[in-house]
């Protein structure tokens, strides 16, 4: 039986699952990082572009300050940074000596291990991104194997992308991850072996989330397989569309013989936390899920889902939901399925919508996403896109307008933009997010980076009294307590 190691995501893969990216703001991440840090965890799943975007859109908080308070109370812990190659926040494609100012923010700020992750496999693009990583200090570089069930993502593929990985000196270690949750026990036992007999040595994660219930029985095959390490989440950052519940899995990998050296008081006083921390925010905590089989066909997350759901109901066509989940499935085969991963959903379900309500022949109308990611602006597809369809985006004149746009800006076209004083971090978010958000992120001055979710529901109390009428008396009665203020008159 073998020693495994654990990846904490509740901060980052966490709380975009279950939380929409949102739940999450410094104080809450600035009480717990100091615990995290001694739970002994090899890593900490901690932030993406994504991430960084919703702190200075949501929150008003910059992520630069985040990363570098986080490092300070994490000294023992890597920290890690997952991105898609040459993208930062915007989805637009990012230039070369852009992405290289990126990850020299990054690693200054405290980031000292990235995933790289190409939703196409280029493997072109993935070296690149490694490369430019380790040159700008990054001291260990995963890149991902991205799983989805098609007719092309076999074990073959994917044993193909390990050997490629394998043979990349700036790659240090690989990781099967399961966005959508659909990676089964019997298919880990023919998949992890073909990986790992290419990765020549190389070591080998499993990101598995929790959305089918399948992930928990497949982390403990892959412990038996070899995978060294494997990705949890805590507390109410565990399970449902989130990852294996970190304390259940250490159970289960313990009682199949398998060793586990981290402080269980410490990993039950993390989970502790952000259940009370859910509790005190009024955010949902990942459950259990059940399985559906459905959903290994369309492989169509949770929350989007939702939204395309609610998007019927507005055209009022709820009754075509159906057609519309086949067309999904057909859109998908006819674009070389590409993996349901963000951005790639939102494209394949845009595109059968305006197949199906439209209302003329399919493919008359193509969102620009989907033109772009004919064209290669996203990476090579997986397999190729059907001819005929092929054929009727291209012909569009909105495609030739897209195949004409300009190349990225260059850094030093940034500074003119920007202003030649504006410090690098700054220029970075202002590149990917619109000037208003990153002006009312600094208008907002240094995050608050204290926070008691025990004391929320006190001072909840107290704002919403401040916005009433004068009281003479106040009185807090529950069962075991009782609190009573009286005015100066009384």
């Amino acid at each position: 039986m073998a020693e495994l190691q654990l990846v904490d995501v509740s901060v980052r893969d966490g709380n975009q699952s279950l939380w929409g990216a949102t739940g999450l703001r410094t104080a809450h991440i600035a009480q717990v990082a100091p615990l995290m840090n001694r739970v002994g965890f090899r890593a900490l799943d901690f932030s993406s572009s994504t991430a960084m975007g919703v702190s200075v859109r949501t929150h008003r908080e910059n992520p630069w300050d985040l990363l570098r308070l986080t490092r300070a109370a994490m000294p023992d812990t890597r920290l890690q940074f997952i991105g898609t190659g040459f993208r930062f926040i915007s989805w637009e494609k990012a230039s070369p000596d852009v992405m290289e100012l990126v990850y020299q923010c990054l690693v200054n700020a405290g980031m000292d291990r990235f995933v790289v992750l190409d939703p196409t496999h280029d493997m072109d693009a993935v070296r690149e991104t490694a490369r430019i990583i380790k040159k700008a200090g990054g001291t260990e570089v995963i890149a991902a194997l991205t799983y989805t069930v098609s007719a092309v993502h076999d074990d073959a593929f994917y044993a193909g992308i390990a050997a490629q990985l394998a043979a990349c000196g700036d790659i240090d270690r690989a990781y099967v991850k399961d966005p959508a949750g659909i990676l089964t026990p019997e298919r880990a036992r023919t998949l992890i072996p073909a990986v790992l007999a290419q990765l020549n040595g190389k070591p080998l994660e499993l990101h598995a989330h929790a959305s089918l219930g399948l992930s928990p029985l497949t982390c403990l095959a892959a412990a038996d397989l070899g995978v060294a390490v494997l990705q949890v989440g805590c507390g109410a950052l565990g399970n449902g569309t989130s990852l294996p519940d970190a304390e259940k899995l250490v159970a289960n990998l313990r009682a199949s013989g398998h060793t586990v050296d981290l402080d269980d008081r410490l990993l039950a006083l993390v989970a502790r936390y952000f259940d009370q921390l859910a509790a005190a925010e009024n955010l949902p905590a990942g459950k259990p899920r059940e399985f559906d089989a459905a959903f290994m066909h369309h492989q169509v997350a949770g929350g989007v889902m939702t939204t395309l759901r609610r998007q019927l109901a507005e055209l009022g066509m709820e009754h075509r939901f159906g057609a519309v989940m086949e067309e999904i499935t057909r859109v998908r085969a006819e674009l070389g399925y590409p993996i349901m991963v963000t951005p790639f959903p939102q494209m394949v379900i845009g595109q059968a919508l305006a197949n199906i309500v439209g209302g003329g022949a399919r493919y008359d109308q193509v969102p620009d996403q989907v033109i772009r990611y004919v064209l290669g602006s996203f990476g090579k597809p997986t397999a190729p896109v059907d001819p005929g369809v092929l054929d009727r985006i291209l012909s569009r004149p909105r495609a030739r307008e897209l195949a004409g746009e300009p190349p990225p800006l260059s850094v030093p076209e940034l500074r003119r933009r920007f202003g030649r004083r504006t410090g690098d971090e700054e220029l970075l978010l202002r590149f990917g997010m619109p000037e208003a958000e990153v002006d009312g992120m600094l208008a907002a001055g240094p995050a608050v980076a204290h926070y008691n979710p025990g004391v929320q529901p006190v001072l909840r109390l107290l704002r919403e009294l401040g916005t009433r009428p004068g009281a003479a008396r106040l009185t807090v009665d529950k069962p075991g307590f009782r609190l009573e203020l009286k005015g100066r008159s009384e």
